[in-house]
């Protein structure tokens, strides 16, 4: 039987490395991940949409109440970190606190920051989920996340192994299917539109079998 040296051996073979992030590049991390989400979220404010997970039930009480979407945003997540200290430890907390908190700060500043002439609802769909999924990994591979749906995504993916991505995919749609009580249903199947590009990111690029990066 042939025998095959180390360096053609099949990718599927090759042991995993764990990278330990150093604090900087965590920080750094969170800071980006949560101003790609408040992109996300400025696209799907003008346009009328809405997501998935705490941030989709925050547009909800928005266009419902008018409250303060960053307000509503961090008091819905308030009842996940006793979840996220009991299965995910403390530093895994503090930064979903950290990314929480500027997520909700940048969403009520970034409005400000930029003013939109013109954009097209399904652009806005698919790039602000694409904005918000490329966010939302660079918390996950950073030891983060963005509370609520988010934690209880990744306490099962470690857990049970069931993937972040398809998990939080259902719930988001599930979501996203009850506001046809409170937007025009075109903007309804943008939103799922969105969700399901969102969710895309995570399901295809956050597997634990392939990145290993720690903090």
């Amino acid at each position: 039987m042939p025998h095959h040296p180390p360096d053609t051996a099949p990718a599927e073979a090759v042991a995993p490395l764990f990278v330990r992030h150093p604090l900087w590049e965590d920080a750094l991390a969170i800071v980006l991940g949560t101003a790609m989400v408040a992109l996300g979220i400025a696209f799907y404010a003008h346009a009328g949409l809405l997501t998935g997970g705490t941030v989709g039930l925050a547009f909800l009480a928005t266009y419902l109440a008018g409250w303060p979407f960053g307000l509503v945003f961090f008091l819905l997540n308030v009842p996940f970190y006793l979840l996220a200290i009991w299965r995910m430890g403390w530093r895994f907390t503090v930064r979903t606190m950290g990314a929480v908190g500027l997520v909700a700060l940048l969403a009520e500043l970034t409005p400000g920051w930029i003013r939109f002439a013109e954009l097209n609802v399904y652009y806005a769909a698919l790039f602000g989920g694409f904005a918000m999924g490329v966010g939302l990994l660079m918390l996950f591979r950073h030891r983060a996340s963005l509370g609520g749906v988010n934690i209880l995504a990744l306490y099962l993916q470690e857990r049970f192994g069931l993937r972040a991505g398809a998990f939080q995919m259902g719930v988001d749609a599930a979501i996203v299917l009850t506001a046809v009580f409170v937007v025009p249903l075109d903007k309804v199947a943008l939103s799922v539109l969105g969700a399901v590009a969102l969710n895309l990111v995570l399901a295809i690029n956050h597997r634990a079998d392939r990145y290993m990066g720690v903090s």
